[in-house]
């Protein structure tokens, strides 16, 4: 079929050896490729009740139609997994420099099964495989590692995947990084590697997938970047970065803070935009075929990071860092991100597991003392996290675990496992029922309701409507991860442009109904996996807290009968039981 290649590669690290596996057509007019695909080989190549951590699991690096194709948006890349943070589905999205040399090794899907018995790094080609003894750089954090791999190579534009120490000691929130500052973060994925002993992979190849119609992509691209050369949201991320959501999610009040037990942190503004501008030098950056460039940047030009180069922070890490930790220095929020890269650590469920730290140290929970604002402190948690040294050791499973461990339960904010990030459910109601239905625990991004609800098009309090419109969202956005494309282009590429994104690549032409449809076979896909593990629908809810407690600073709450409102008008449009 075009805009695929109809074959998947299967590299066995136990006996160092790869083999192609044929794709139908009918798989990828059922699920597309992408996350779609991806969870398709997921299913089809574990068994349940396996150890995430154990040879018996598996990692897929998958593309899409649209990987490697004239669409903007399309340089985005994925992998799934079974997760070893929460025992059920996991996936992570980056931007950067990989999806196109993934796509041009001539595979829809890279899936990389067993374990090896010493560190090695993999060279995948359109030729071969090959194993690299990685010994020499095991250890080494990711920027190091990223540097000598690339050398190595020797091939100019290869793309390059690594894990940090954290993941080499099985920290159960490894992050797989490339280009230094991108990464497939959420849900563990580079603790999957680690535990195969795999320190990275690069990926390059001379092939190109056939495309349905050129002219109809280049048509569409022309068109898209025309309508939107002065959209005014547009121009405010390349001026703002994500971070633009500091005010306007404590104006809103829904700006988590303090361990979630605020909405708003009083000193936000020195998170802001604003203050990034004034204390870093920063540029605007993109990554290919990408006109938005919501990236910032730069270097810190005063204080005592001085110097330090980034890319970021993002949103969700400057709201874990920063609100969550009740740091209100933009250039230290820029630090703990840098030192969480290094170790190759997510910096969402970090920051989360720092303020939650803290708040058992003032409970009397544990011996050790950590208090808000702590830059320093929280560092040198981090780093007893990547070393699973001392407290380090329990945090190192996560907060499910380190909550069960120090009698805290009640106060560990997260669903399935997986550590709550961003957006405060209190206030922007919808958020409650997508952070408690998303397939891989408390999401964001799997339903992004909370731009409409942000921007008034739906009424954040309001509860009627609010399954329809996460539904809606979790659909479309199967279709994109399918695809694979940017999440910043969710308002560009609506139902009409996603059909002649698949059009254009693929020659199959579907209408809104049709790609409803694929988008729910990908989420009853994903739904499989989770009730295979063990997963049930009582699993789909919320902390308790978030019943129990209102916002400290607004009174603002959720209702177990509102939540459940949601919830249940959820399950009927999803045909679930």
């Amino acid at each position: 079929m075009n805009g695929f290649y109809n074959k998947v590669l299967h590299v066995n690290l136990s006996q160092k050896s790869f083999e192609e596996e044929h794709i139908d057509d009918e798989i990828y007019r059922e699920f597309l490729g992408g996350k779609g695909l991806a969870t398709y080989l997921l299913l089809n190549n574990t068994k349940a009740g396996i150890d995430p951590l154990s040879e018996d699991n598996v990692i897929v690096f998958p593309t899409g139609p649209a990987t490697d194709t004239k669409v903007w948006g399309s340089s985005r890349h994925l992998v799934v997994t079974k997760s070893p943070l929460t025992g059920i589905y996991g996936e992570a999205y980056a931007g950067g420099k990989v999806a196109e040399p993934l796509s041009m090794t001539g595979y829809d899907a890279i899936l990389i099964k067993g374990a090896s018995s010493e560190p090695v790094y993999l060279e995948i080609s359109h030729k071969k495989v090959i194993f690299h003894d990685a010994s020499h750089i095991w250890g080494k954090d990711t920027y190091e590692t990223d540097d000598i791999i690339r050398q190595e190579v020797g091939v100019k534009n290869a793309g390059i995947v690594v894990i940090g120490p954290a993941a080499e000691n099985l920290v159960k929130f490894g992050i797989i990084a490339n280009n230094y500052w991108r990464s497939l973060s959420r849900t563990g994925p580079g603790t999957v590697l680690g535990s195969k002993k795999v320190k990275g992979i690069a990926f390059y190849g001379d092939k190109k997938k056939e495309i349905s119609n050129p002219d109809l992509l280049s048509k569409l691209w022309k068109e898209t970047r025309g309508r939107n050369k002065k959209n005014p949201r547009l121009e405010k991320y390349r001026e703002e970065g994500t971070i633009m959501s500091v005010a306007l999610t404590n104006k809103a009040g829904a700006f988590p803070s303090k361990y979630w037990s605020l909405g708003t942190y009083d000193k936000w503004q020195g998170l802001s935009t604003d203050a990034l501008k004034k204390k870093c030098k920063i540029r605007a950056v993109a990554c290919p075929k990408c006109f938005i460039a919501c990236g910032n940047a730069g270097e810190v030009a005063v204080g005592r990071h001085k110097g330090l180069k980034f890319e970021g922070p993002e949103f969700a890490t400057v709201n874990a860092l920063g609100g969550q930790c009740m740091i209100d220095d933009i250039t230290e929020v820029v630090y703990l991100n840098d030192v969480c890269d290094r170790l190759g650590i997510d910096t969402v469920t970090a920051g989360n597991l720092a303020a939650f730290t803290i708040e058992a140290s003032h409970r009397k929970a544990i011996g050790e003392k950590l208090e808000y604002g702590d830059v320093d402190g929280i560092a040198a948690l981090f780093n007893k996290i990547a070393r699973r040294e001392g407290i380090g050791a329990i945090l190192a499973e996560g907060v499910r675990y380190a909550a069960k461990e120090w009698g805290l339960e009640y106060l560990a904010m997260h669903v399935k496992g997986l550590e709550m990030s961003d957006y405060e459910p209190r206030v922007l109601k919808g958020m409650a029922l997508a952070y408690a239905t998303s397939d891989r625990g408390a999401c964001n991004l799997r339903a992004t309701v909370y731009s409409p609800e942000l921007s008034g098009k739906i009424p954040p309090e309001q509860i009627e409507g609010k399954a329809e419109a996460v539904v809606d969202l979790e659909d479309r956005h199967n279709i994109f991860d399918s695809l694979v494309l940017c999440r910043f282009f969710r308002d560009l590429y609506l139902w009409e442009e996603l059909s002649l994104i698949i059009n254009g690549t693929t020659g199959m032409e579907l209408n809104k109904e049709q790609l409803q449809q694929i988008a729910s076979n990908i989420a009853n896909k994903a739904r499989e996996f989770n009730l295979r593990e063990g997963m049930t629908a009582a699993d789909d809810t919320l902390p308790k807290r978030l019943f129990q407690e209102k916002l400290g600073d607004s009174g603002k709450g959720i209702t177990e009968a509102e939540f459940e409102k949601m919830r249940s008008e959820y399950y009927q449009l999803r045909g679930w039981d």
